[in-house]
């Protein structure tokens, strides 16, 4: 039987899920950062002018006359890794029959695409893996993927994330999806959990949170939802409690029972018994005013909380995702582009040197500029004064080296993202096809932390999908 739980463990509950949430907001500012540079905005990093003026790069390239031009190479990257993972890694033509209803069910294929593309940009995946009743189907497996703002964790240090003790989801929910998710079919518990979200929730939500100390402006998205929606937080923790394991000589089965049936069970003389700690997943459910919506224990076969979670690489429990390295090298690529359209912009082209005293009498600037811009056009010139003519200057902008830098940034781009022109598909340089399938294959090799840590994963998520009490075993394929 479990200890019952306070009011104040609830709370404590509650708060150890906030700390942890707010614990990963230097994670979500990185995750942020690097969606940025992905998906094109790579002009927003803040940086000072020289009279201390905080702006974004873009910004403080604007004010000296500059354009900000953008050559997304992280897009193309992260696009090559994921088509190369569909095409070498969808394949689940040896799952049981089972597991494939499941993926196509749940459109798994696509699903794992974007798990991916997250992994690389925040170095974080999480699918989460529940039940769902389907009218005239019956209970579905369900696979969803969840994002990473909406989730929060404890420090984690094993990167199979088995040092796991507290997770958990923030929902933004309708309060017919609330009630749906919390009532159990009880009229009166909705009613209840309907008011808790109309009476007086502000007032109380900030009553709650300066309780427990909580700062609501940082951490106000732990608290709020959005588009008028319904907050719910969903805390899965991991808790022990004493039992009695039981041996029936008799029977010759085991069997676990609460620490209160010990004295019954030894008074059984076909019986052995010891005491033992158990430890089992609990999930409960609160409000944003810190009220209990539902609490129950691990309803599945594994016993687990219904999260797959899987951060890379977690070194002293640090992420870094696989974008965050080649983010310094795309802004070198913009920050050369953009000198070179600069200088090319400014660079004399075409400039006509018409000395004043050449210019033929009954002439003028107009009609000189007429005559020199069109075609097969006759532009005299009076030399009475001095031997001066008109003479064109075309600026020379070849011995920059840019050009020779940018292709140097671009061969840096590959060494460190691991994407080469032979893992793109690009045209091979070599005339042997062994030679050029070999840089294929070293491509590989360099991804393969990549795409073997996110197979790990998958497997993870099939080994909890197959524990559901939904998937049973099928040997036939």
């Amino acid at each position: 039987m479990r200890t019952p739980t306070t009011n104040e463990q609830h709370a404590n509950v509650l708060h150890a899920a906030y700390k942890a949430w707010m614990a990963a907001s230097g994670l979500r500012q990185a995750r942020l950062r690097n969606k940025r540079f992905t998906y094109g905005d790579q002009w927003g990093d803040l940086v000072k002018d020289h009279l201390g003026r905080v702006m974004t790069e873009g910004e403080h390239l604007a004010s000296q006359g500059c354009n900000s031009i953008t050559n997304n190479l992280i897009r193309q990257v992260v696009k090559t890794i994921i088509g190369r993972f569909r095409s070498q890694y969808i394949n689940q033509d040896n799952a049981p029959k089972a597991q494939r209803t499941v993926r196509q069910d749940n459109e798994l294929d696509e699903l794992d695409s974007r798990a991916l593309e997250e992994f690389l940009i925040s170095g974080c995946c999480i699918q989460r893996v529940d039940t769902t009743h389907r009218p005239g189907e019956g209970e579905r497996v369900r696979v969803d993927n969840v994002n990473i703002n909406k989730m929060f964790v404890n420090s984690l240090n094993d990167s199979r994330s088995w040092d796991c003790e507290l997770i958990g989801q923030l929902h933004d929910l309708s309060i017919a999806g609330l009630l749906r998710r919390v009532a159990g079919g009880n009229q009166r518990k909705a009613a209840w959990v309907r008011r808790l979200y109309t009476d007086r929730a502000d007032q109380r939500l900030i009553d709650f949170t300066t309780r427990l100390g909580a700062d609501t402006q940082l951490g106000s998205d732990f608290w709020h939802a959005s588009d008028g929606k319904c907050r719910a937080i969903e805390v899965w923790t991991l808790e022990s409690h004493e039992v009695i394991v039981c041996h029936n000589r008799r029977e010759g089965t085991l069997s676990v029972e609460p620490a209160t049936a010990l004295h019954r069970m030894r008074n059984r003389p076909d019986m052995d018994c010891r005491w033992d700690i158990a430890t089992i997943w609990h999930c409960r459910w609160f409000s944003p005013m810190g009220d209990l919506l539902a609490e129950y224990d691990s309803p599945w076969q594994h016993g687990c909380h219904p999260f797959v979670i899987k951060l890379y690489p977690l070194t002293d429990g640090e992420v870094h995702a696989v974008v965050e390295d080649i983010i310094d090298t795309q802004k070198h690529v913009n920050r050369l582009i953009s000198l070179l359209d600069q200088v090319m912009r400014t660079s004399a082209k075409g400039v006509l040197l018409f000395p004043e005293t050449a210019l033929p009498d009954g002439w003028t600037w107009e009609d000189a500029r007429r005559c020199w811009s069109s075609a097969n056009g006759l532009l005299p010139y009076n030399p009475r004064y001095s031997d001066a003519k008109p003479e064109q200057i075309n600026g020379n902008t070849s011995g920059l080296g840019a050009y020779q830098m940018i292709e140097l940034q671009m061969k840096l781009f590959e060494e460190i993202s691991g994407v080469s022109s032979a893992l793109q598909g690009k045209d091979p340089r070599v005339e042997s096809a062994n030679v050029y399938q070999l840089q294929s294959d070293n491509a590989n090799i360099a991804l393969s932390d990549v795409y073997d840590t996110f197979e790990a994963f998958r497997r993870q998520r099939d080994k909890k999908m197959a524990a559901t009490n939904i998937i049973t075993t099928d040997t036939n394929p």
